[in-house]
């Protein structure tokens, strides 16, 4: 004989889909002052960029080399494309790593997740609405850097083409599109340390952990792609695309890269997020 549970139906009023809407939890990270603090290193680099062009003079490759830090102070586009290039491989990760890393691990460690799946919030709501606000604040503070480099550069060294240091030049307007292109791959290309970061914050309680364990495993990455040794090996880490979007700002632009590295940091990306989702969901959560 078989007995039939009945399930228990849900509170009147009560909506899965209103609970800890995105617009909250935004407006609860922005306020946070690592966020603050974030933003005015992110917007104060093109300031310091400036003075040190100012104080040491015009770059000089110093050889027959000429890399694009030598064409810095040819325009404001040259100014942010340079921004771009010594941010991309370091500086960028990390607020990448601090907003998706510390989103939950922060709640646990003060001990307010528990309260918060009990108001109901369901797992999968709680960490859908904290991704996408991780990644918005992750893709802002990419956008913020060559905007105001953009800005800078402009009243610094005047609107122009951008120079390409193997010879020609972009329109301005051509300049500015792909500029765009190149901040899209780049956004793109962090999503494996979006990645890491989120999965690790659903797996401890200690925020710095989440963030510094993405930040050291995106630095092993690097040093795994400077070993030659490891021949088309490479091809399969993020990291070896990371700079594809150089190829962009040629006055014939190759792709094929940019294409590679995106399918491979999306494929990276894709499985992290799932083993986040999956395992935040088995958790038992005590904190």
């Amino acid at each position: 004989m078989s007995t039939l549970v009945e399930r228990p139906e849900a509170a009147s009023g009560y909506r899965t889909g209103r609970t800890l809407p995105v617009r909250v939890e935004l407006i609860r990270q922005l306020k946070r002052r690592r966020t603050l603090v974030m933003g005015g290193i992110l917007a104060a680099l093109p300031f310091v960029l400036l003075i040190a062009f100012a104080v040491g003079g015009e770059p000089d490759g110093g050889g027959n080399r000429i890399t694009l830090m030598d064409t810095a102070t040819a325009s404001g586009a040259n100014f942010a494309a340079v921004n771009l290039f010594v941010s991309a491989g370091f500086l960028l990760v990390i607020p990448v790593a601090l907003f998706c890393g510390d989103t939950v691990a922060s709640e646990a460690s003060w001990s307010s997740l528990r309260y918060l799946l009990a108001a109901p919030v369901p797992r999968a709501r709680l960490l859908w609405s904290k991704l996408v606000v991780g990644l918005g604040l992750s893709l802002a503070a990419m956008i913020l850097l060559p905007v105001t480099a953009l800005a800078v550069g402009t009243a610094a060294y005047g609107w122009g083409s951008l120079e390409i240091p193997t010879g020609g030049s972009l329109a301005p307007g051509t300049a500015a599109q792909r500029l765009v292109v190149v901040v899209v791959f780049v956004f793109v290309s962090q999503l494996v340390t979006a990645g890491l970061a989120f999965w690790l914050s659903t797996k401890t309680d200690a925020p710095l952990g989440a963030v510094g364990g993405a930040v050291g495993l995106t630095i092993v990455g690097n040093v795994l792609d400077a070993v030659t040794a490891l021949g088309d090996w490479r091809h399969f880490l993020p990291a070896h695309w990371q700079f594809a979007w150089a190829d962009a700002i040629q006055p014939h632009p190759e792709w094929s890269g940019i294409i590679q590295g995106t399918a491979v940091s999306i494929t990276y990306a894709v499985v992290l997020f799932a083993l986040a989702f999956r395992g935040f969901a088995r958790k038992d959560v005590v904190s």
